[in-house]
């Protein structure tokens, strides 16, 4: 569960990773579901019977996910008191970066570099819905090994530039939103706090079931007129699948995470799940037998940010005073990939 060290008093202390401070930062522009409904054929009833999603965020033209990065990583280092010079490495999620190439982590840390962030390493994270879980697993591995001891970890996405607001494409465009979310992952030595687990899952068999085919290596070029034209630019899933493999490999994930650690459903403060359809997590919930209260949810605000959504929910909770030093939470996440994620946590 931990590396034990051996400290100056002869006593044994087990090296964990704690979350330190967080921060959230989201677009201005707010969209509704009629403000949807102007530009494609669809209703405000339609896409709420469906995902729950009353609202989302739109960035504005020209700004960056980079730029959505860098607020809500300045509000994390905010909250946790430690300088901007402490940071020893970024890591960052994102299925939206700035460019093809380089990774946007780098472009983050020059931004970040104005507030005394070092050259430090950056590490691109491309697991989409789960990126900010397959960020924190990494994150944590780094610090039980003793090689750093404050980590910044992003999830961040402008969707808004790549969906296809037409008939074809509503069942995904209506789906999501613009965001960011980031945390502080610092060294803490004992067991009322931090990281007890996480858990990494994927099956590629399934990639096909929710992708973007435009950048297709294979094809020389790799981006053609043709790829403009046939639909190759937009996002495309088969909801059903999707949500039938999200309720079924969110629900064993929650059972065997709490199982390994010799935990039980009714030990948790909270679960706090990946935000891309209300539906999902009810039904996740509701074959668990977790009560409503126990399970939180701010996608009807924003829709699914993707790899910001739980850094966000983390941080809306936290600065709202919902969170207790050592309150024991599940964090979930399902996405393309496919691949599922779990990280358990005392607060």
């Amino acid at each position: 569960m931990g590396t034990n060290n051996q400290d100056y008093k002869g006593q044994i202390a087990m090296i964990r990773s704690y979350i330190r401070g967080t921060g959230s930062y989201l677009p201005p522009g707010v969209v509704s579901n009629e403000d949807l409904a102007r530009r494609m054929p669809t209703t405000d009833e339609w896409i709420r019977a469906r995902t729950g999603i009353e609202e989302r965020r739109f960035a504005e033209e020209g700004v960056s996910c980079s730029d959505l990065a860098y607020e809500a990583s300045r509000a994390a280092l905010s909250d946790s008191g430690i300088e901007s010079s402490e940071i020893d490495l970024i890591i960052f999620a994102t299925l939206s970066p700035d460019h093809h190439f380089p990774g946007t982590g780098c472009y983050l840390q020059a931004k970040l570099s104005h507030l005394g962030v070092r050259t430090i390493g950056c590490l691109d994270v491309r697991n989409q819905c789960t990126g900010f879980l397959y960020s924190l697993s990494i994150a944590d591995a780094y610090i039980r090994a003793g090689i750093y001891s404050n980590i910044l970890i992003v999830g961040s996405e402008v969707h808004s530039s790549a969906l296809d607001f037409s008939e074809q494409g509503r069942d995904v465009a209506v789906l999501f939103g613009d965001g960011a979310g980031a945390v502080i992952l610092s060294r803490y030595e004992g067991d009322r706090r931090g990281i007890i687990s996480t858990e990494l899952h994927a099956d590629g068999h399934y990639a096909k079931a929710l992708c973007l085919d435009l950048w297709d290596i294979s094809r020389k070029p790799y981006i053609s007129g043709e790829s403009l034209t046939n639909g190759d630019m937009w996002p495309r899933m088969d909801g059903r699948s999707v949500f039938r493999h999200a309720v079924t490999g969110l629900t064993g994930l929650c059972q065997t995470t709490l199982s390994r650690a010799k935990y039980e459903i009714g030990d948790l403060k909270y679960v706090i799940p990946h935000q891309a359809n209300l539906r999902i997590n009810q039904a996740v919930a509701e074959r668990l037998g977790i009560p409503d209260n126990k399970v939180l949810n701010n996608i009807q605000k924003y829709a699914n940010t993707t790899s910001a959504s739980i850094p966000i929910l983390l941080d809306e909770a936290h600065k709202s005073g919902m969170l207790d030093e050592g309150d024991l939470l599940l964090l979930l996440a399902f996405g393309s990939g496919f691949t599922w994620a779990s990280a358990l946590l005392r607060w």
